[in-house]
């Protein structure tokens, strides 16, 4: 039963978060808000809500290891995983003025969330700093940016995913139907996970590290993948440092403000290390070349591996 739960949790993750990005990207279109925004914004948060509600829902059912897992193993996969298997399909080209600008807000917010889950205990306080700082990092991105150049990336961006059919009305159920949906499955890929974690011994840190985390990124690996088959592998990349960001900044924040978090030993003695070395690892393969060629896609995908392994071995 709790496999089925998993299953059907999944499902819902992934059609969920889909019908909500685009009745989100259809809606915004609509009603006339700009590409630079609703790149930012609605895609950015939009891929990402199955993190927030899956570690929301984790967080009030007493389960922090799943919460705090799923934003640290997030955060691996969506480097390791989906960007090495994006590289894979495609060279990920990188715009060095952008980002050096995205780039150092994902250096920074890693910092902060390595040295939050090093305190052992996420209190509201500290939710409250994290999401100021993704607050500042939006206000001043959408300040700054402002040409012609950068709106036409946010619109492939946004376009990477197909809009709502039809109009403004059929949006807003697309985008509120993905959101219910999200929500669902969200409860039961936590109500799964935990059940497996308690009856076959296994923490709920590793659960949320892999099970739960491979699961919440499907919008963000189906995005990377559809981009880089349509020949815009730079929109991987910018999915990728967007929602590492997100991550750490906004879910990891809001979910603390719900509720304060317990961060598990095993998560905060090797886990964000990894963490922080995957954005290293993103940071150099992308400064050598301004690109991120197939090989260094397939040494992410070998870490993946390596990384996997040893959660594995240590069971």
């Amino acid at each position: 039963m709790s496999f089925l739960l998993i299953a059907v949790g999944l499902v819902g993750l992934l059609f969920g978060g889909e019908m909500l990005v685009r009745g989100a990207v259809s809606l915004a279109k609509r009603l006339g808000i700009s590409p630079l925004v609703i790149g930012l914004t609605l895609v950015g948060f939009g891929t990402s809500t199955p993190e927030l509600v899956t570690s929301i829902q984790a967080a009030l059912a007493g389960s922090p290891g799943v919460a705090v897992g799923n934003v640290v193993g997030s955060n691996i996969a969506n480097v390791l995983l989906i960007l090495g298997m994006a590289a894979l399909i495609a060279p990920v080209a990188a715009d060095p003025r952008a980002f050096r600008r995205d780039g150092g807000a994902l250096i920074a917010a890693t910092i902060l969330g390595v040295l939050t889950i090093l305190l052992g205990t996420i209190e509201w306080e500290l939710g409250l700093v994290l999401i100021c700082g993704l607050v500042l990092y939006l206000a001043a991105v959408l300040m700054i940016e402002r040409r012609d150049v950068e709106a036409g990336r946010l619109v492939e961006e946004s376009e990477t995913l197909t809009e709502a059919p039809g109009g403004a009305a059929v949006a807003f159920l697309f985008f509120l139907g993905g959101l219910v949906v999200t929500v669902l499955g969200a409860r039961f890929l936590v109500t799964g996970a935990v059940d497996i974690a308690r009856s076959f011994g296994v923490s709920e840190a590793v659960i949320g590290l892999t099970l739960v985390a491979v699961g919440t990124s499907l919008p963000e690996l189906v995005t990377s993948v559809i981009a880089a088959r349509k020949g815009q592998a730079d929109v991987a990349l910018g999915n990728v440092v967007g929602s590492n960001i997100y991550n750490i900044l906004g879910i990891l924040g809001v979910t603390a403000l719900v509720r304060p978090l317990e961060v598990p030993p095993e998560i905060a003695r090797f886990d964000v290390w990894v963490m922080a070395a995957s954005t290293v690892a993103l940071v150099v393969a992308v400064v050598s070349g301004w690109r991120v060629t197939r090989t260094e896609g397939a040494m992410l995908l070998a870490a993946y591996a390596a990384y996997i392994a040893w959660l594995v071995l240590q069971l």
